[in-house]
């Protein structure tokens, strides 16, 4: 009986020490840096130069704060959290938090209701995610890679509230996708000049950009981001915006480019106000089965309550254009408010050219758009890339006169087809100067000027010096001039 006693009590002993410790800052108003946890708590965070490592679970009270204001790198041990309900703030211009071993990742972080986070200039990698319950979040400059599900198992940044700045960050191949919110949410954050690629490597079906219902009386705004995806996920979509518990649905999505995901955007469910414009939406086909999705802009509601608004979108080579379904209305053109403006070239399957689906009885205005790109067409021509109440007469009519395509101007033709290889960089870029461009100029994210150097027609190379992070890149001579996004690793 002893024996067994012993070994029982063993048993719960090994059991009990696997759990890891936790510290929890005093609460008393403190403003700690890394270096003051680590002598209240030594066994929570040792110190080797500017190298940390954290071996506890660390927990921010309340009352106190954390701020990394210098350069360093955090490591941090197995299945370890950092959880927060003070404020975390990390202001240094290089920051690296990732798992002591990358086989072994921690569990992220959990910014709690009440915390006040603002994070700049970090890569973090290897973890859990973030997850968001505050809404007094904001992440900048950073790079958010190689993530795997944990303190969310959502998204790499899920959000629950409020209006979160998420802006000019790099963010790639996380196990799950890069921004998400619950269905019931009601989140409104502001995504801004982010680059989001090959993310959901895990390739559920699910978007990289995945975001319930908003505020009621702010926009959700996804402006000037870059959306690839990886083509070997087949699954995975550009952006989609959930209205599933009848609650708001109040967004913007302008400037973006989205490429080579299962879709490009999807709103799903009764929209209040939405404004999908200026976008580039290419080549969202990965799935290759039209019956399952692959539009570039697809609308589906049960109950309408407002039009969607789009205008001055490019569509090119998805599945299908823009699909609407069940009772989906939207304002393509009209004569009143929206100039039209959408170009649409070789979205299609099965041989035939879909450019606009219009699956609803609802009429749908058109007017002022480029249906067939590069050509000026006549009417026949297209009506045969619109489905609408002439192919069926149980769906709505369609009115897409007048249209025009017009002429591209040199600047137009450039901003579309120009461009440098390989993006993201390591130390160079090579480029084919046909358009008689004099100079070529580097700016950070924050608009400050980096390099210019004069360059030749024809072919280019350029030796890129710059630390890991996003950059602009303008082209110009004294008629013309396009930026494009440029990521160094």
């Amino acid at each position: 009986m002893k024996k067994i006693t012993l070994t029982t009590l063993l048993t719960f002993f090994a059991f009990a020490i696997t759990f890891a410790q936790t510290y929890t800052t005093p609460n008393t108003g403190v403003t700690w840096t890394l270096d003051d946890i680590a002598a209240a708590s030594p066994t929570t965070i040792t110190v080797s130069g500017s190298e940390y490592t954290l071996l506890e679970n660390l927990e921010i009270a309340e009352n106190d704060a954390v701020i990394i204001d210098a350069d360093l790198t955090l490591l941090i041990d197995a299945d370890l959290l950092i959880k927060v309900y003070g404020a975390f703030t990390v202001s240094a211009n290089e920051v690296t938090i990732t798992a002591l071993d990358e086989a072994a990742p921690y569990e992220g972080f959990r910014f709690e209701e009440f915390s006040e986070i603002d994070i700049k200039n970090t890569t973090i990698s290897y973890g859990g995610g973030l997850r968001v319950l505050t809404e007094t979040f904001s992440i900048d400059n950073c790079t958010i890679t190689n993530n795997v599900s944990g303190a969310t198992s959502s998204a790499v940044i899920q959000l629950s509230r409020g209006m979160a700045q998420i802006t000019n960050n790099l963010i790639q191949f996380n196990e799950n996708p890069a921004v998400g919110s619950a269905a019931n949410s009601g989140v409104s954050p502001y995504i801004y000049n982010n680059y989001i690629e090959g993310n959901n490597t895990d390739n559920a079906n699910r978007p990289q950009i995945n975001i319930g219902t908003t505020l009621a009386n702010e926009p959700l705004q996804i402006i000037q981001n870059t959306i690839i995806g990886d083509p070997n996920l087949t699954m995975v979509g550009g952006i989609a915006i959930a209205n599933f518990v009848g609650a708001n649905v109040n967004a913007v999505i302008e400037d973006n480019v989205i490429q080579n995901n299962r879709y490009g955007i999807t709103i799903m469910g009764p929209v209040d106000a939405a404004l999908i414009k200026n976008n580039l939406i290419e080549d969202n086909n990965t799935q290759g089965d039209p019956a399952l999705g692959g539009s570039g802009i697809n609308i589906l509601t049960g109950s309408a309550r407002n039009e969607v608004v789009v205008t001055g979108n490019t569509l090119r080579r998805n599945i299908w254009g823009v699909t609407l379904q069940d009772q989906a209305t939207i304002n393509l053109g009209d004569d009143i408010d929206n100039p039209g403006g959408n170009v649409f070239s070789e979205n299609g399957n099965g041989g035939i050219v879909y450019a606009l689906y219009n699956n609803t009885a609802n009429p749908v205005m058109a007017k002022n758009n480029c249906w067939i790109e590069g050509e000026e067409s006549t009417m026949e021509e297209v009506e045969d890339v619109i489905f609408h109440q002439v192919d069926d007469a149980t769906l709505g009519l369609v009115t897409f006169d007048p249209f025009d395509c017009g002429v591209a101007s040199v600047n137009d033709v450039a901003a579309s087809s120009f461009s440098f290889y390989p993006n993201p960089v390591k130390n160079e870029i090579n480029f084919n100067n046909i358009f008689s461009f004099e100079k070529v100029e580097i700016y950070g994210v924050q608009g400050n000027l980096i390099v210019s150097k004069n360059i030749s027609e024809g072919l280019n190379t350029m030796s890129i010096h710059l630390a890991s992070g996003l950059y602009f890149v303008n082209f110009s001579n004294n008629n013309n001039s396009i930026t494009k996004k440029m990521i160094v690793q």
